[in-house]
């Protein structure tokens, strides 16, 4: 039986019934038998189970769930109720709150953006405790490169949120999309759809795609603290995506839920 719900199942053409993929869960499975993985193994799609294809509004694109205790839940970036804000998270709510100019969230628990439409996807899925990246070779990748390519076919509205070089070269590798529009010296590079139309620039970190169906494309640093004051901070990426929507007959995402 597929872990996958079944529009998502059906939308990637049943793929853990195929190599690599189910070479890659069951090495997954292996793993979880003599360590401590994280998510729990229900949580492991998560993000699909709350977010059906339909419904997808926009995607935002993590690298590894956390592989501290009891923080991943499945959803890139989110953490349990009551636990501390890892600090990714918290500048994720800082930008947050002076974007809209409302109260930060005090949960990290990102259920209601998922429940909204938000994808929030990491390209990793699982994690071995206390060991950041341990799963990066198990194959995840292969599978998260499916998916985006496939959300590009959707015929819906989507934004894709690019925070940080790793999930830029994401996006590019599964998308076959090499085009590099200009920026600052330290701001990773813009990224257009050469498939699907022009692309215009509106400033080092954000591109429209004026493709049918429309996309949005929102490349930024990393808001980890290594990275947030390089060009995260202040790069409204919460309103931009709300704009983008509006535009296109779609309800804005209630971020501050």
């Amino acid at each position: 039986m597929s872990p996958l719900p079944p529009a998502w199942d059906a939308l990637l053409d049943r793929p853990f019934e195929r190599e690599p993929h189910r070479t890659t869960l069951a090495r997954a499975e292996a793993a979880a038998e003599t360590a401590v993985v994280y998510p729990p193994r229900e949580d492991w799609f998560a993000a699909f189970r709350l977010t059906p294809p339909e419904r997808v509004r926009a995607v935002i694109l993590g690298q590894d769930p956390y592989h501290g205790p009891d923080q991943a839940m499945g959803l890139a970036f989110s953490v349990r109720k009551g636990l501390r804000l890892p600090p990714s998270l918290r500048n994720i709510f800082r930008e947050l709150a002076s974007d809209l100019q409302v109260p930060a969230p005090e949960s990290g628990d990102l259920t209601s953006w998922a429940q909204q439409g938000v994808l929030l996807l990491n390209t990793v899925l699982t994690v071995e405790a206390g060991r950041a990246n341990s799963h990066s070779a198990l194959g995840w990748q292969a599978f998260t490169d499916r998916v985006l390519a496939a959300l590009r076919c959707l015929p819906q509205p989507i934004a894709f949120v690019l925070w940080g070089a790793p999930a830029q070269r994401a996006y590019a590798q599964a998308t076959g999309n090499r085009h590099q529009a200009p920026g600052t010296s330290h701001q990773s590079p813009g990224i257009s759809d050469q498939g699907a139309g022009s692309s215009t620039i509106l400033n080092s970190q954000f591109s429209v795609l004026n493709s049918r169906p429309p996309r949005l494309i929102l490349t930024a640093p990393h808001p980890s603290p290594l990275s947030a004051y390089r060009g995260f901070f202040g790069s409204k990426p919460f309103s931009q995506i709300n704009a983008f929507l509006a535009e296109n007959g779609e309800p804005p995402i209630r971020w501050a839920e």
